[in-house]
């Protein structure tokens, strides 16, 4: 009798595993899409950078006018993938999270660039049994003691932006 308690046991902690990581959304699949996606770049595959991209995703550059849909940010980013030098980020740290329903899930990363440490972020939806970038954020870190420094040498420039807006 024990043996067979033993057994039923098993079963159900087996299958109550299981089916938790079936709904159970996966910070690998994120966190491999997100590596994937900054890989491609890197190695100027146009076509797999972009299809992990919702058709309705926003990239928001580090200039103040960089706010582009998929379609403004295919033609930005053509030339630079044409001529075999896009731009190449790897991943330092990555925080990942999930809506409840697991559907949704976002991120915040530090990476190492061309222009040192940056700061991205995101947001990824479910579409279709697979993620998608919906959003993705890139900013440049600035350290805080040099604040003024760098104030200084983008007020000209935003000043003029501020006046439009």
């Amino acid at each position: 009798m024990t043996r067979y308690y033993s057994i039923l046991l098993l079963f159900l902690f087996l299958n109550c595993t299981t089916n938790k990581e079936a709904v159970a959304p996966s910070k690998i699949e994120i966190n491999t899409l997100l590596d994937q996606w900054h890989k491609d770049a890197s190695e100027t595959n146009f076509k797999g950078y972009f299809n992990a991209m919702s058709n309705e995703s926003i990239f928001i550059g580090t200039d103040a006018t960089e706010n582009w849909n998929k379609k403004a940010f295919m033609d930005f980013a053509k030339p630079y993938f044409d001529k075999g030098k896009a731009w190449s980020f790897t991943t330092l740290e990555r925080n990942v999270y999930f809506s409840t329903d697991g559907k949704m899930a976002w991120f915040d990363e530090l990476l190492n660039t061309q222009m040192k440490i940056c700061r991205g972020s995101g947001v990824l939806m479910k579409e279709n049994e697979s993620w998608k970038i919906k959003h993705y954020v890139l900013s440049m870190t600035i350290p805080n003691d040099n604040t003024a420094e760098v104030i200084k040498i983008k007020a000209p420039i935003e000043e003029a932006l501020i006046e439009k807006f």
